[in-house]
């Protein structure tokens, strides 16, 4: 196409018709033909930058413009495309031919293609889908400005380092003051950004810090396995920015910049006595900053994240994440962990093997090999608290779980009356339980070896001897059997008994005998 922007920009520098042509490598009477007719239609340099050759064609020669009329791209159509994932403008392009071709009509190069979006977006969107999606990541990392925080009491002043998260496709921010950069602050700044969002990211791009990443790579790196579950949680992933590369998260990397000035410098002269003062503070100037109207082009990051990038973002999940943190212990004996002085039960079956302990602010789990064995509600209060779960215990312990009072009383309960008062003197003669408990417990062993039908014979007989008898009197009884003699006395009484009853039976003095 002709260039006849720059032929009108050389005639306005005085240039001979002969030396424009020469610049523009098209004959004099060409040139001459363009200097006429713009002179007719009144057209003269400087012109709008946004004015094109095209669109001087059109404005100068309409008769060539209809001769080559060619079918002008949707552009709303192609800014909603490109909010969806792996849409690029190239793409775009080639489906514009395609329909343009089936409709016989003449397509635009790629190069005007891609002036006419940009045209479009400059005029009438705050954001322009090239090279970052919506919602597709949320760039993070501390600002390297400190805010500060002083001690009502001792005036001393503590460091308060601010937090700041950026979605890059709108530039809307978010910022919070923490008193340390520990894991635990990080995870928080995190869940307070997704809620402050109202939505999570595809993807979030922290720096290779301690404390979200164990090891950087630039292919493989080893991501903390407390922020690895607060991504799994939240359905999102983390790819942290290479060493030595801020490119990588550029957003965020010239936000710090711009919010150490409108909001930390701007805080600088106010006194805050505590980290929730200073995040009010804070709060405040972020709205003002998200609400400030962007420089070169209409909107602002809170109207742009409203408008082009909200609908983008995953939806939360049903609760937020719950703070973990892990540590590595070896089952002892008495198969129970400690986690801060209080002691939970493990199976066991893993006796001296290392297993992954998960603390949170409610729940104790342990894992063997990324499986969980154990699992506990974590115990506040005194230390040396103990959480056992029978199922954990080898099956001679289970028994000590049983070894109560009730537990005794009811069992005695289902043998006899007899072997109910004699439990219920063991308790009532001892003055420490334990050794009544210990007289129980080889009670039922004594159950157990001679039968609980001979047990309570026993405690019959023991019981007609002393209202409180003892373990050792009803051991006896049943290993001299003393408790069958009572029972075949009472047989042989009774058969007696049946004997007298029946009047044809003689006695002995009818044969003359008396009896013994």
């Amino acid at each position: 196409m002709l260039k006849y922007r720059e032929i009108l920009r050389l005639h306005a520098q005085d240039l001979s018709i002969r030396s424009i042509a020469s610049g523009v490598g098209s004959s004099r009477n060409t040139v001459s033909d363009v200097l006429k007719r713009a002179k007719e239609k009144d057209v003269l340099w400087p012109l709008e930058k946004d004015v094109d050759d095209v669109e001087l064609q059109a404005l100068l020669f309409p008769e060539k413009n209809h001769s080559d009329v060619r079918q002008k791209p949707d552009c709303d159509y192609i800014y909603k495309e490109m909010a969806r994932n792996g849409v690029t403008l190239s793409l775009l392009w080639h489906e514009y031919v395609q329909l343009c071709r089936e409709r016989r009509e003449l397509p635009y190069s790629y190069r005007q293609f891609c002036r006419f979006y940009t045209r479009y977006v400059t005029k009438t969107k705050a954001t322009m889908r090239i090279k970052r999606k919506p919602g597709e990541a949320m760039e993070v990392d501390w600002a390297g400005q400190t805010a500060s925080v002083k001690n009502s009491i001792t005036g001393q002043v503590h460091p308060a380092y601010v937090f700041v998260a950026v979605l890059p496709c709108s530039q809307y921010t978010y910022v919070e003051g923490f008193l340390s950069m520990d894991t635990s602050s990080w995870i928080q700044a995190h869940i307070h950004a997704f809620q402050f969002f109202n939505g999570v990211s595809r993807t979030v791009v922290p720096d290779n810090l301690k404390t979200g990443v164990d090891h950087s790579s630039s292919t493989d790196p080893i991501i903390n396995r407390t922020y690895q579950e607060l991504a799994e949680h939240y359905q999102t992933a983390i790819i942290p920015a290479r060493v030595r590369h801020p490119k990588d998260k550029p957003n965020v990397e010239g936000s710090v910049k711009i919010i150490s000035t409108w909001i930390i410098a701007a805080l600088r002269n106010g006194q805050y006595f505590s980290i929730q003062e200073l995040n009010e503070a804070i709060r405040e100037k972020l709205v003002e900053y998200n609400q400030k109207p962007f420089q070169n082009k209409n909107g602002s990051r809170q109207s742009a994240f409203a408008e082009e990038e909200s609908f983008a973002l995953l939806p939360l999940p049903a609760s937020p994440y719950e703070l973990a943190t892990w540590k590595k212990a070896t089952v002892p004996y008495d198969y129970h962990i400690s986690v801060e002085k209080m002691y939970y039960s493990v199976p066991y079956e893993y006796l001296k093997h290392q297993v992954d302990i998960r603390v949170t602010q409610h729940i104790i789990e342990v894992f063997y090999h990324n499986m969980r064995i154990a699992s506990h509600v974590r115990i506040y209060g005194k230390s040396g608290q103990l959480s056992t779960n029978s199922d954990h215990m080898p099956d001679q312990h289970k028994d000590y779980l049983t070894f109560t009072p009730e537990h005794f009383l009811s069992w005695s309960k289902t043998i006899g009356t007899h072997t109910a008062a004699t439990v219920q003197g063991f308790l009532d003669s001892y003055k420490v339980e334990k050794q009544a408990l210990k007289s129980c417990s080889a009670l039922s062993k004594l159950a157990d070896k001679y039968s609980v039908e001979r047990l309570e014979s026993a405690c019959m007989r023991a019981l007609s001897y002393s209202p409180r008898p003892n373990i050792k009197s009803i051991t006896t009884i049943l290993k001299t059997g003393q408790d069958k003699q009572r029972q075949e006395s009472q047989e042989h009484g009774n058969t007696n008994e049946q004997q007298k009853s029946h009047g044809f039976i003689r006695g002995a003095a009818y044969y003359g005998r008396t009896e013994k």
